[in-house]
């Protein structure tokens, strides 16, 4: 099932998130249809509140059949800082460059249930960064150094794209 998506200044968007106690098979399927709605919507990654759920579960997928649920994502470690652009579903047509660390290291469970530890580089360490803020009532536009206005989003990433 695909959901709408809470669109910024909805304060669902800014409230705390439930730590999940007991992994059900609605929550299982919860991931499923947050993954669906995030496809449906050209997304490389959507946050439970996204969608009004106040759970801390993310769905990441910033390269086709490598998707990551995530449930109580927590960062361990960080390494190094990178600068790129980043939009949100939940704010369509913003754009604007944030700093993340190049290099993290996170523990969380999957949709089985099991603690897991995985270290991500680049992309896939800013996707699971800008989801894992959702969490935590955070918003990239709070992080934005520089705004990148739509239209000079193809320039950027053509001028960027060795940085």
């Amino acid at each position: 099932m695909r959901y709408p998506i809470i669109i910024q200044p909805d304060e669902q968007l800014r409230k705390p998130n439930q730590e999940i106690q007991e992994l059900t098979d609605e929550l299982v399927d919860l991931l499923d249809d947050m993954y669906e709605t995030m496809l449906a919507h050209d997304g490389v990654g959507i946050a439970a509140p996204q969608i009004g759920k106040n759970l801390q579960m993310a769905v990441v997928e910033v390269d086709e059949n490598d998707r990551f649920d995530l449930i109580n994502p927590q960062i361990i470690d960080r390494k190094g800082k990178s600068v790129f652009v980043e939009g949100c579903l939940s704010i369509p047509h913003v754009f604007g460059t944030v700093e993340r660390a190049e290099e993290i290291t996170i523990r969380y469970y999957d949709r089985e249930g099991d603690e897991m530890e995985v270290t991500a580089y680049g992309y896939l360490a800013r996707a699971i960064q800008h989801e894992i803020d959702h969490l935590n009532g955070v918003l990239f536009t709070d992080k934005v150094l520089e705004a990148i206005p739509e239209e000079e989003l193809e320039n950027y990433y053509e001028e960027h794209e060795h940085d």
